[in-house]
């Protein structure tokens, strides 16, 4: 009973979301509600709602301020150097620009934070793609698929929690992994470079004015009005730019070293940002306002997806569906099951938290696989094949701070990404087995 309830609701979901008769806000609170009072729990549901609001609540107010200090820097004018620096070296060309986006979004996820990685690599990238009137798609794929790879590092939440349930250290997990992450990495590049063709086929090379010599308006739906980085020159504060720059790698050192929570970090480095910049009153009020949508957007939704994960998780649902799923695998599948659990690990990631797959479902796989020979470390590092697609699930609230900071389309996002995700987990797949089979040539 359990089992149907949670994988029926796990689909209704999706399939209303992704279908765009639901919109994501309404579906996370209703669904849930419904599936919950089919299954009898009547009683319990406020009280499961409240449970999952409560641990997603330090999320939610972190993505609040983050959004807020970063829009502040951005009408500031912080980004703009690094946006004109690389419209030199790109000389307006796509394929240059998508995988400079793949590039800066792996190099920032070494601090194995998503949050941090979407808003730096958006916040910079973001005017670039609308200066060029290029598919901001393209920026939220490769940006959350690198994001999916670097934050398999031992710092990074999917290996640590792998690591923690089956009780191994973390670096046995991670060290044999690097080879097969180096090569999902160029992998990465790859789409992008591919992505940028279709991009580059579709405006051509486009010119630093942000007009394109090959433009064919019936190729593009976008405004005329487009922001360039001469608009709002009010809100720029240039003499200000280095006193940005150190406050920002400041509260970035601090959220590396955590000094603080990160909600306490962002909360000071708003207020502080808008201080600076804004002195004025009325200035600071208008600054609020002119983000106020793209916060009550992303926030929403973070508050919504507590009452999913609460109701998800507090019912059983989670549990029934991991057990399910051991009942259906033949004993002949036995000495397959890291393989099994690689390939299961991007639908499970996919429809429940990462901590309700590596404490609650990984150690019963892993328990099962001790009969065949296969130790806890290779299921740990099998079970983490599935991460660029668990990045994709509406349960994860950094992808809506991504969406909302590019201004796309959460159900779009994720059609255009999911096929892509999944052939970067199989390339992960692939590659550690290949590494495992052939050790030497490693």
């Amino acid at each position: 009973m359990l089992t149907a309830l949670g994988f029926g609701m796990v689909l209704t979901f999706m399939y209303l979301i992704m279908s765009k008769r639901m919109s994501p806000l309404v579906a996370l609170i209703v669904i849930p509600i419904l599936f919950a009072l089919v299954g009898g729990f009547r009683s319990d549901i406020g009280e499961m709602m409240i449970e999952g609001i409560k641990k997603i609540a330090p999320t939610g107010v972190m993505l609040m301020f983050a959004i807020l200090y970063f829009g502040v820097m951005i009408d500031a004018g912080l980004f703009d150097p690094v946006v004109k620096r690389i419209l030199k070296l790109v000389k307006g060309d796509p394929v240059k620009i998508v995988v400079g986006t793949a590039v800066l979004a792996m190099l920032i996820s070494l601090d194995g934070d998503g949050s941090t990685t979407y808003m730096i690599t958006v916040s910079a990238m973001l005017p670039l793609f609308q200066r060029l009137r290029m598919n901001a798609l393209n920026l939220t794929c490769v940006t959350i698929l690198a994001g999916g790879v670097m934050n398999l590092t031992p710092w990074g939440g999917p290996t640590a929690r792998a690591a923690t349930a089956l009780h191994v250290d973390p670096s046995d997990v991670f060290v044999p992994l690097v080879p097969a992450m180096a090569v999902s990495l160029v992998g990465i590049l790859l789409l992008a470079w591919y992505l940028g063709l279709r991009e580059r086929k579709r405006l051509g090379i486009v010119t630093l004015d942000g007009h394109a010599a090959d433009w064919n308006p019936d190729l593009d739906t976008a405004s005329d009005n487009l922001p360039t980085l001469a608009d709002s020159e009010d809100t720029k504060r240039p003499k200000l730019l280095w006193i940005n720059a150190a406050l920002t790698l400041a509260l970035m050192t601090a959220l590396v070293l955590g000094v603080l929570p990160l909600p306490v970090l962002f909360m000071i480095g708003f207020a502080l940002a808008l201080v600076i910049n804004y002195p004025d009153l009325a200035e600071q009020r208008r600054r609020i306002g002119n983000h106020a949508g793209n916060v009550l957007a992303v926030v929403s939704l973070i508050f919504a997806a507590g009452i999913f994960t609460g109701i998800l998780s507090n019912t059983g649902m989670v549990e029934a569906m991991s057990r399910s799923f051991l009942a259906v695998i033949p004993d002949a599948w036995g000495p397959y099951l890291a393989v099994i659990t690689a390939i299961a690990s991007m639908p499970f990631t996919f429809f429940m938290s990462n901590d309700a797959f590596y404490f609650g479902v990984l150690p019963i796989l892993s328990e099962a696989a001790g009969h065949y020979g296969i130790t806890p470390v290779e299921m740990a590092r099998a079970s983490l094949a599935g991460q660029p697609v668990h990045l994709l699930s509406p349960l994860v609230p950094s992808t809506y701070l991504l969406v909302g900071m590019a201004n796309v389309d959460f159900a779009d996002h994720q059609r255009f990404t999911l096929k892509w995700a999944v052939l970067i987990s199989l390339v992960l797949m692939f590659a550690s087995l290949a590494l495992a089979l052939y050790p030497l040539a490693s």
